[in-house]
């Protein structure tokens, strides 16, 4: 059973937002959001007809995507790698989100209380809440995460235990606590984009849209523990060496 049932309906429209700081966010972090768009109307009605069968049209979702910032399309936010992208709507003009994404920013940057108001307001009316890599740092800044089981980056959980001792911090690729759902470190958003979208939709059919998208893409199916992928970190003379 889907854990957001509410979600699991092809028919209703859902409000999806990236939200963005002041800061640059990573593009690799917001990047997965592309993953549940592969699943919307808007999308899946370019495919021909003999890649997109009827049976998994019937499954497509309705998506309204919102990419949104304090200031809106008054001012362009900054990604990595030099990208400017116009927002579609302020924290005054947008609607209530279903689906809520963020992703980390600049190393050191301070949300103002704006931000941290929206974000406050956004995981209250929201279904599902996900944060990827040290986008979580946000919602963690706006005490969201007391009593929470997250994770977040390997290397900075020791960190992040200091600043957030309320939270019980894991290491893992992603976590699901309730409506919250974190990732770790950078393409592991896609993991927990992955799990989402099986997690709310495979259910929608047999064999399900989902079923179907993750494996036309390829999407990633990596061990949630981090079993394929054993480090420590070991000071070195020339700094930290993983394995």
């Amino acid at each position: 059973m889907s854990p957001h049932p509410e979600l699991a309906i092809p028919q209703r429209k859902l409000q999806v937002g990236v939200i963005l700081t002041g800061g640059v966010t990573e593009i690799l972090d917001v990047a997965p959001i592309d993953m549940l768009y592969s699943m919307s109307k808007n999308f899946l009605q370019t495919f021909p007809g003999d890649l997109l069968p009827p049976h998994f049209a019937a499954q497509a979702l309705d998506i309204e995507l919102h990419w949104v910032t304090e200031a809106g399309k008054a001012a362009p936010a900054h990604l990595t790698s030099n990208i400017t992208l116009l927002p579609t709507d302020s924290f005054e003009t947008c609607p209530r989100l279903d689906i809520v994404l963020m992703g980390a920013t600049t190393v050191g940057y301070t949300p103002n209380e704006a931000e941290l108001a929206f974000v406050r307001k956004s995981f209250e009316e929201c279904t599902a809440f996900l944060t990827i890599c040290g986008g979580v740092s946000v919602p963690m800044m706006a005490g969201l995460l007391d009593g929470k089981t997250v994770t977040g980056p390997r290397v900075m959980l020791d960190e992040l235990r200091k600043l957030s001792p309320k939270t019980n911090w894991v290491d893992k690729r992603w976590m699901r606590d309730g409506k919250l759902w974190t990732s770790g470190t950078l393409l592991n958003g896609t993991d927990l984009m992955r799990a989402f979208c099986h997690a709310v939709w495979e259910d929608l059919g047999d064999p399900s849209l989902v079923a179907y998208t993750a494996q036309l893409a390829s999407w990633p199916k990596r061990d949630v523990d981090y079993r394929d992928e054993p480090w420590e970190i070991q000071p070195e003379v020339n700094g930290p060496f993983f394995r």
